[in-house]
């Protein structure tokens, strides 16, 4: 084809694709919508939504990305295609697959808080993949940012995960995404983001390739409309692909299989817009193909697929299976093994980072992903949707090394904490089996602590420093890689108090076994035998009858202002739930409840 013929509107050296990619909370969201607003992809009047690009309600309600978004905007004549990135380490299988789409990356850093765990993985990550770096030194705006610091501490973050010669000849901007500005000196003017644009132009290089010879695109992404089906999104490496091309679906290892383009499609700002063709370079989604999935080569010709980058395995794993509690159908609309896992072999084909296997019980399987939250986001979507389905405690998965040899998954774990906290914590992690690396006085007279640390220690360990530092503690961790195993944990939690008669919970109940414990369920709750129902303060378990019922007598009482002293009851949220639940449970999850109960019920009515 030449470039004649070629009716799309942008040729490669008018496109740029970036990558944004950052930590948790470090702003490139926010900065993202500056962007969009100062280039004139809005009209002036027009409304649009804060954080537009977390449209995902889990995303809105925890303040993350979890899912990466296109979108594009166009500034000098050049076609800028944004792609926002997760920052969490657990949906680390998102970044690798879509950093495959971008030839540059702008790196966010929080001004203050400076590189963390998650930056370093991400940016590992996109150095592999040869991608060009900006960095942006963002929310230099906070009453606490000490930007010229952090430009110290990028520079040894590049230098230490190997960044060569040319990454580290990287442009440097300050900004902030809240007050919409960037410049290259703190002294310029503190007026405008196209600085930032411009540097994206000047620095990201075009994507290689031409559209001369036959098309050929990676699919990195899949999306689904109801009207259209399966959506195929990625970037066009060679050639044009054109609505109504005959195609071959190619992977490595398997037979290629022909499908058809029906739609063509490219972004223009975050929608997606229909166009007869696309050319090399161009980010684009592609509709007609039903049995499309990540890391197919979709080719003109019948030939050799195109490179995908690895992803990293899972690292721990759960069961999951259908609810079998006596409270089980009350609640939800799809309840089966057969629906569970049906819903679960859909979410494997965009969730790459997950895996499934089937067990010894056809009605369970075991599902890996590569973290707690990666896991947990899985469930809250499940519950959300309707699903009632049971689950056990997460497992780090083991590996066999060289001789035998057993090896785990090992976690780099940072904690940010006031230092008259630090001798509690270190009591606690070093049962865990984990490692002090690090420390450093932080600017606000707080101490970093970092730790190389097992997966499997620091389940439920989250809640345990909110506890022991009284909220003020912040972690973050990421994933390391396999060492040896580092021997066996102790049991993590306390005993609890389990149901031994089903009914529903009473006041007089309650009223006995408040100051034996603390409670999760309040009076006039369901509950059946082998519910936990609460915590005692001692490791073991107490079997306890919750729905006694006071026997009438003649002499009258008041328990009002009894009840006024006693506290409410401590609800576990399902991210909780996960870290709390133990070895010999189920965590029972529904649209509206998270229950924890005894797999097997040891209690034994007297004779």
């Amino acid at each position: 084809m030449s470039v004649s013929s070629f009716q799309a509107r942008y040729l490669p050296a008018q496109i740029r694709n970036v990558a944004i990619i950052a930590h948790v909370d470090h702003g490139k969201t926010t900065l993202v919508d500056g962007m969009i607003r100062q280039s004139g992809l809005f009209r002036e009047n027009q409304q649009i939504a804060e954080r537009f690009l977390d449209s995902n309600d889990l995303e809105r309600e925890r303040g993350i990305t979890i899912l990466a978004k296109n979108m594009s905007l166009e500034y000098k004549g050049t076609k800028i295609n944004l792609i926002d990135t997760p920052g969490h380490v657990d949906f680390g299988g998102e970044v690798e697959r879509v950093l495959q789409m971008a030839n540059g990356c702008l790196l966010v850093v929080d001004a203050f808080e400076g590189p963390m765990p998650q930056t370093r993985f991400v940016l590992k990550k996109a150095l592999a993949a040869g991608l060009k770096p900006i960095v942006v030194i963002n929310k230099i705006d906070r009453p606490d940012a000490r930007p010229l610091e952090v430009v110290d501490e990028v520079l040894d973050l590049l230098i230490d995960v190997g960044a060569g010669d040319e990454a580290l000849d990287y442009p440097m901007l300050f900004a902030s995404g809240r007050h919409g500005f960037a410049c290259l000196k703190l002294e310029d003017p503190h007026d405008s983001i196209l600085p930032l644009l411009d540097a994206i132009i000047d620095h990201v290089p075009p994507p290689p390739g031409t559209i001369e010879g036959p098309g050929k695109m990676l699919v990195t992404s899949l999306d689904y409309n109801d009207y259209v089906g399966r959506i195929a999104v990625g970037r066009v490496f060679q050639g044009v692909l054109k609505a109504k091309d005959p195609v071959f679906l190619v992977r490595e290892g398997k037979p290629s299989r022909p499908g058809k383009i029906a739609q063509v499609f490219t972004y223009q700002g975050i929608r997606r817009t229909e166009t007869p063709e696309v050319g090399a370079g161009d980010v684009t989604a592609l509709a007609g193909l039903t049995d499309v999935a990540i890391g197919d080569t979709i080719s003109i010709e019948d030939g050799a697929p195109l490179a995908v980058i690895p992803i990293d395995q899972p690292v721990l794993s759960m069961l999951f299976a259908p609810n079998q509690s006596p409270l089980a159908g009350r609640e939800g609309r799809f309840l089966t093994a057969r629906q569970i896992q049906a819903r679960l072999y859909k979410e494997l084909e965009t969730n790459v980072a997950m895996r499934i296997e089937p067990t010894a019980t056809p009605e369970t399987v075991k599902v890996s992903g590569r973290g707690e939250l990666h896991l947990g986001i899985l469930l809250e979507t499940m519950r959300r949707e309707g699903y009632e389905l049971q689950v056990s405690r997460p497992q780090a998965i083991l590996l066999e090394g060289e001789g035998g040899q057993v090896l785990e998954p090992i976690e780099e774990l940072t904690i940010d904490l006031p230092e008259s906290y630090v001798g509690p914590v270190m009591e606690v992690l070093g049962p865990r089996r984990a490692l002090l690396e690090n420390t450093k006085k932080l600017p606000d007279n707080a101490i970093r602590l970092l730790f190389s640390a097992p997966a499997r220690g620091l389940l439920g360990f989250r809640s345990a420093l909110l506890t022991i530092t009284n909220g003020t503690g912040v972690m973050n961790q990421c994933f390391k890689g396999y060492e040896p195993f580092r021997g066996e944990i102790p049991g993590r939690r306390n005993g609890v108090m389990v149901a031994m008669e089903a009914g529903t919970t009473t006041q007089y109940a309650i009223e006995m076994l408040v100051d034996r414990g603390t409670l999760f369920v309040g009076p006039g709750e369901p509950v059946y035998v082998g519910l936990v129902v609460g915590e005692r303060p001692i490791p073991n378990d107490m079997y306890v009858n919750i729905a006694r019922l006071k026997h009438l007598t003649n002499i009258r009482s008041s328990t009002k202002e009894e009840l006024e002293h006693i506290a409410p009851p401590r609800r576990l949220t399902l991210d909780q739930a996960l870290e709390y639940v133990a070895d010999d449970e189920w965590l029972e999850i529904t649209p509206s409840a998270v229950r924890l109960r005894k797999r097997e019920v040891t209690y034994k009515r007297r004779g």
